[in-house]
């Protein structure tokens, strides 16, 4: 493929076609068909993007109009985004979990022109609300569908046949792409938000490719990596990190089958760099220690040897020091034994994780890479494009989110607040300029809302969320996540909300792990047949309050939790209690569970 003569410009569109130049023939993203992965190529991913586009093009869709896109993650999101932005419009992506009234309000505040769902079920949310919004024209389907009955809606082939049929579409398509500048509007993400509607994040093309090439002058990423893509690219953190970046490198791109499958996907693809939130670390880690447990003690007395050698190893590789002869060959046996196991679990080839969307608990940082897995934990928000700092393979830290990437400012203001500035940070909220101008200063930088500080090497460590400190009434601070974190390491809790803002004393709502409580309770002859009578039971409790002490003897006495209430069920996405990249939603739990938390300060 060639181009008009024209300075590459820093666009996703150039981006794409420079790689496709590049890697043509070789794989772009691979689909799970018929129970196997079967691979598209950049040539094959570009003719589709090209007749995509121009359908696009042909219904209508035409330079700075915002088209929506309400889909689980898939070889067409791709497509459909790459499309969207070869004209010169803006993606308008939506979680897939979200409901029609979400939907309805982002379609709306975005003056969406078109929307991409996957399924008929997405279909249906739009369906409940398309006569009420006068700029939405079309819905595009990605599923095959035989009995659209809709004049408005079009399959995903059905727009691809259209594009097909342009005369001299070639041309049209890359004129089209090149005619896309820096400083043009890519897409507005909305954030979930825990209150209110959500603000919709405005970043340009610049946006995102300052921050594609700042993250890749630091992690080594190369042609021949395999990616595997779970986290919805809905989101900033996977639609940069699982997608924009493997995208500029000419990487491969594996879409897991749904988030429940991606241990069975691991196996199966053989990632090497993979990005996640916390939550997916933490259940590996659980579901671990869990087969443990169920060991012999031989099994187990190995185990705990061969993460001592590895604690060891991992603390000289953070000091830049390698092991010497003796634990070398500890390390080698632990490996052979136990640890070789475990990286088979995440496909064998994996050369490291990236972790971001939320804090993960230095614990299970240093267990992983005392097993010989590295997770790079990152720093960023939507509104930055989103990273702002990132532990690298020759520096990292564990418990801090790494320095800031090249060309990326942060400064810590008076309150402990974090502030940026950046050609990565977003031009604005949409439709919102108070706001804009309430976290954009008039220096450019950014008020993150985020509580944090440099140590004395300059890695950056987060404390907590601003708005989500506790102020007890007695004038103390106290930040909850680390608290949480820490709580969190103990095998009998899944889940844990501080609470304690203008009360005497710190309290919790806790979340128990119901498989690890049952155990107890049957080695301790505790009925376990109702749930609430267990959840109830005296022995239970202690234990859950021994386990809370135990974990927190390192924090201030004002810091301790005096009480809490042991919950029936999991705070969930589907529930609203937790944001897509699983984050406590802390304002709706508490609403939520408003009657339990009065018994508890009552």
């Amino acid at each position: 493929m060639t181009g008009p003569a024209a300075d590459s410009k820093n666009t996703i569109n150039q981006a794409f076609l420079d790689t496709v130049e590049r890697r043509g023939d070789y794989p772009a993203l691979k689909s799970k068909i018929d129970g196997t992965y079967q691979p598209t190529t950049y040539n094959q991913l570009a003719d589709q993007v090209k007749n995509f586009a121009l359908g696009l093009r042909e219904l209508g869709l035409s330079f700075g109009d915002r088209a929506a896109m309400l889909a689980e993650n898939s070889e067409r999101w791709a497509v459909a985004d790459l499309g969207i932005l070869s004209l010169g419009a803006v993606n308008v992506p939506m979680f897939y979990t979200s409901t029609s009234a979400q939907v309805s309000y982002i379609v709306q505040d975005s003056g969406s022109k078109i929307i991409c769902v996957s399924t008929k079920r997405q279909l249906e949310k739009v369906k409940s609300f398309f006569d009420q919004v006068t700029e939405l024209e079309k819905v595009i389907i990605f599923d095959d569908l035989d009995d659209l009955d809709d004049p408005h809606t079009l399959t995903f082939n059905q727009v691809v046949e259209i594009g097909k049929k342009i005369e001299n579409g070639q041309q049209i398509y890359r004129e089209a792409s090149y005619l896309v500048e820096p400083d043009n509007i890519a897409t507005i993400i909305y954030t979930s938000g825990t209150t209110g509607n959500p603000k919709g994040s405005i970043l340009t093309h610049d946006n995102l490719m300052s921050n594609v090439k700042s993250g890749l002058s630091i992690l080594e990423i190369d042609p021949d990596d395999q990616f595997l893509s779970f986290l919805p690219l809905s989101h900033v953190f996977e639609r940069m990190a699982g997608y924009y970046i493997p995208i500029y490198r000419g990487a491969c791109i594996s879409y897991a089958q749904s988030p429940l499958t991606v241990r069975e996907n691991m196996g199966e693809v053989c990632p090497t760099v993979m990005a996640s939130v916390p939550r997916l670390y933490e259940m590996m880690h659980d579901r671990i220690l869990k087969q443990v447990r169920s060991a012999s003690a031989i099994r187990q007395k190995i185990f705990h040897w061969a993460v001592g050698v590895g604690r060891k190893v991992s603390a000289l590789k953070q000091k830049g020091r390698n092991p010497g002869l003796i634990l070398s060959q500890q390390a080698a046996l632990a490996n052979k034994l136990v640890f070789n196991k475990l990286k088979a679990v995440t496909g064998g080839q994996l050369r490291f994780f990236v972790s971001g969307g939320a804090p993960l608990p230095q614990p299970i940082a240093e267990f992983f890479h005392a097993a010989g897995i590295l997770i790079l934990e990152g720093y960023g928000l939507t509104e930055t494009s989103p990273v702002i700092s990132v532990n690298t393979l020759d520096s990292f830290k564990f418990g801090s989110v790494g320095k800031p990437i090249p060309g990326v400012e942060v400064v810590i203001a008076g309150d402990g607040e974090i502030l940026t500035r950046g050609p990565h940070v977003m031009m604005g909220y949409h439709n919102k300029p108070e706001q804009t101008a309430e976290s954009i200063d008039e220096e450019g930088w950014f008020h993150t809302g985020d509580i944090g500080h440099f140590d004395e090497e300059g890695f950056l460590r987060i404390t907590d969320r601003k708005k989500n400190i506790l102020v007890l009434s007695n004038g103390k601070n106290v930040a909850p996540q680390p608290i949480e974190n820490a709580i969190k390491q103990s095998s009998y809790i899944n889940q844990i909300m501080l609470l304690g803002d203008n009360q005497k004393t710190v309290a919790a709502l806790v979340v128990p792990d119901f498989d690890s409580v049952k155990s107890f309770a049957q080695e301790q002859g505790i009925s376990t047949s109702s749930l609430n009578d267990l959840l109830t039971d005296k022995s239970i409790i202690q234990l859950i309050k021994k386990e809370i002490s135990q974990y927190t003897s390192d924090f201030s006495d004002f810091e301790q939790v005096r009480q809490f209430h042991l919950i029936d069920r999991e705070f969930t996405a589907e529930t609203d209690e937790m944001t897509p990249t699983l984050k406590l939603k802390r304002n709706v739990i508490m609403k939520n569970f408003a009657d339990q938390i009065n018994q508890i300060y009552s």
